[in-house]
């Protein structure tokens, strides 16, 4: 399933190191959800400490930033606590929060076909609707991206 520009975003509803949140708790206020692989590997550390450094700004443009891994509370919690990361990390285990967004995909490696999180992201306005996608997102001057659509969308 592919979500484009203008689409509705998907309803979900997550676990995370914060409580539990879904889309309706941010009805009339702007929403980052990025994908990411796995906790504690070196882009995904990187990406959630890129977003925490930006966390102030994003607030002054009202806007929440959601991480969003396969990853337990607990593999959150201890990966937020170690880095000192300054975002909500949500849990989706089975998978079907990341399947919604389309951000299952299959990945090659070596050869190896097999099925993973695609590193992605979306800007969801204030009307639940998708403003903007990052797909295959490379992490460097990503979360400075994200910031500058989230504060052009007002």
């Amino acid at each position: 399933m592919s979500i484009d520009v203008g689409s509705p975003a998907p309803a979900f509803t997550l676990e995370t190191t914060e409580g539990s949140v879904s889309l309706a708790d941010f009805a009339g206020k702007k929403l980052v959800v990025y994908f990411y692989p796995k906790d504690d590997t070196p882009g995904c550390t990187t990406e959630g400490l890129q977003f925490t450094a930006l966390a102030e700004a994003f607030a002054a443009a009202g806007t929440t930033v959601l991480g969003v891994s396969k990853d337990s509370v607990a593999s959150h919690t201890k990966f937020a606590q170690k880095h000192k990361l300054g975002v909500m990390l949500g849990s989706d285990p089975e998978g079907q929060t990341v399947e919604a967004f389309g951000a299952w995909v299959e990945k090659a490696m070596y050869g190896r076909k097999y099925m993973g999180i695609d590193r992605s992201t979306f800007l969801i306005g204030p009307d639940g609707k998708v403003a903007a996608v990052w797909r295959k997102v490379k992490v460097p001057g990503h979360a400075e991206a994200v910031l500058k659509a989230a504060q052009e969308l007002g």
